[in-house]
């Protein structure tokens, strides 16, 4: 019984150090110890092949009566046309338009500068790496062909820049006919929003019906953003949501075999690409009904789509389509206010049900202090007060442990050969003493969950980034510069250390010092918001475990 207590904290370690292994694995494409998780357009087929297909790779000419381009990925084809380039900017976003398609593909979000240079915002939509949004128009018929996110385009003249006494700034191409079939594209964007009003028009100038199909698509490649960890990862990849199928993450790999199992169909719903802190989505409101498609397109190109029926167009008529596209952070708050489960992009890891009402807690406490740091360690402060009682009992177990110590040494070298009447004489000390072998571990697993789900907490919220707690703390998700809280936090590890009871077995003994610092270097490379949490939650432990033995008189034995 005597070492039931220490087994207990060698767990916790444990299972600290295997998460921290599991989120190694997973940031260097390893699949998770504990979970089962661009471009070209999302069918892998022709569109010809594939009834109601998004056009494929070889399939669609960039006009009428061209040759077929080589790829779909804006950029693969070198022999498609020139294209213009448009720049819209706003005061919160610059995004940048290709003629061809009128593809969005650039976005710098201005009030969110790079992690590794400052002096550059962060490039959201990227060509160099094939992280765009499209639109476009396919047909369910052989033969029909309609204009989509290669076509050529005309730019229609306007402001390109929002000022004073405007709120919204607006862009609109104008494709070439093909085959008669003309697609007119707006683009609105809006005064401190990060969405994007999108109408796809269809007019049908060919002399015979079209029953068009319109398909809203995101690609990408793989690669995690910038500003992660080696010791820690968060998803980046397409995810989706349908009410009958809830949030679904969907992994590059699973894209790539073809198995990525989602809802193929539904009348509701939204796609993405998800990464560390930011978010880009294809929303429509209300009730219509679509498809969902997947698919790998190049060597490190993935899509993912929503395809809508826009029902039959005679000729000389047209038909338009809104919908909102979403590009910038996980507030989410105002991720929740834009479509359902849409706030569901922000990681929480499987203790969600812990995790937003810790996050609900911590802005509460931002509007009240102002600032970010300190609203971390006030959270802390009031978790602290909140398990105070149980914390105590947990203190008070390892005061009288630590006081009984030298007896139980004494008791295992007297009894080293007979190891029944040892365990016999260590549970009458225990008695005589009111001494629970246990009782210190007991507090410790019950508020894990907490602890562990407000670190998910810190790791996901975009409002740490760039956000100063003091002095040299100018960015709560970037490790300390000095690595000062690391070191404080290694020095409160081993004073707490030394405040517990000491192992009767040397080696052991030797293994509880060394472990604060094996597990403070990991901490050398975390975020200092997640840093700052843990230095509060031990300097307050500290503190409340120094009275204890204090009172105990176990100070220093």
């Amino acid at each position: 019984m005597t070492d039931i207590r220490r087994t207990l904290l060698w767990v916790v370690f444990t299972m600290s150090l295997l998460l921290l292994w599991d989120a190694w694995g997973k940031h260097n494409g390893q699949p998770s110890l504990f979970s089962g998780f661009g471009g070209t357009p999302p069918a892998a087929a022709p569109a010809s092949a594939v009834p109601g297909g998004v056009p494929g790779a070889a399939a669609v000419p960039a006009a009428a009566g061209a040759t077929p381009v080589a790829a779909a990925v804006p950029g693969a084809a070198a022999s498609a046309p020139a294209s213009e380039q448009v720049t819209l900017t706003t005061d919160v976003v610059k995004a940048t338009f290709d003629s061809r398609g009128g593809t969005l593909v650039k976005l710098d979000l201005l009030d969110y500068p790079e992690s590794s240079d400052p002096s550059k915002p962060v490039e959201l939509f990227d060509p160099q790496r094939h992280y765009v949004a499209q639109t476009g128009l396919v047909s369910s018929v052989a033969g029909v062909s309609l204009p989509n996110h290669l076509t050529p385009m005309t730019v229609e003249v306007g402001a390109r820049a929002l000022v004073a006494g405007h709120d919204d700034l607006t862009l609109t191409f104008r494709s070439a006919p093909v085959d008669g079939h003309i697609l007119v594209k707006t683009y609105t964007l809006h005064r401190g929003s990060y969405t994007i009003g999108v109408r796809d028009e269809f007019i049908n100038q060919g002399s015979a019906p079209v029953s068009p199909q319109l398909y809203l698509q995101l690609a990408r490649d793989s690669v995690a953003a910038e500003g992660g960890s080696r010791f820690y990862s968060t998803f980046t990849g397409p995810a989706m949501y349908t009410d009958a199928g809830k949030f679904k993450k969907l992994d590059f790999k699973d894209i790539a075999k073809g198995s990525a199992e989602h809802d193929k169909s539904a009348d509701n719903g939204w796609v993405a690409m998800v990464q560390h802190y930011f978010v880009s989505a294809w929303l429509v409101s209300g009730h219509a009904e679509r498809e969902f498609r997947t698919a790998k397109v190049g060597d490190d190109d993935y899509t993912i789509a929503m395809v809508f029926p826009l029902g039959e167009v005679a000729p000389g008529a047209s038909k338009s389509f809104d919908a909102t596209l979403f590009a910038g952070p996980q507030e989410e708050n105002k991720l929740a206010a834009l479509a359902p489960g849409f706030e569901l992009v922000k990681d929480y890891g499987r203790l969600k049900l812990l995790s937003e009402p810790l996050f609900w807690l911590l802005t509460q406490l931002h509007a009240l202090i102002g600032n970010w740091g300190w609203a971390i360690v006030a959270l802390v402060v009031v978790l602290k007060a909140a398990f105070y009682w149980l914390n105590a009992s947990a203190y008070r177990s390892m005061a009288k442990m630590k006081a009984v110590a030298p007896r139980v040494a004494e008791l295992k070298e007297r009894y080293k050969d007979k190891p029944q009447e040892m365990q016999q004489e260590m549970m009458r000390i225990y008695k005589e003493e009111k001494v629970n072998p246990i009782g210190g571990c007991l507090p410790i697993f019950v508020q894990m969950p907490f602890f562990i789900a407000l670190y998910w907490v810190l790791l996901s919220s975009v409002e740490m980034r760039g956000a100063p707690w003091l002095g040299w703390i100018h960015d709560l998700s970037a490790q300390d510069p000095y690595y000062i809280l690391p070191l404080v936090m290694m020095g409160s590890q081993l004073f707490q250390t030394w405040l517990n009871p000491a192992p009767p077995d040397p080696v052991q003994a030797k293994m509880m010092w060394i472990m604060p610092i094996a597990f403070g270097f990991m901490f050398f490379f975390f975020p200092s918001g997640l840093v700052l949490y843990w230095v509060t939650n031990n300097i307050l432990g500290i503190a409340q475990q120094w009275f204890i033995n204090k009172r105990l008189g176990v100070i220093g034995k």
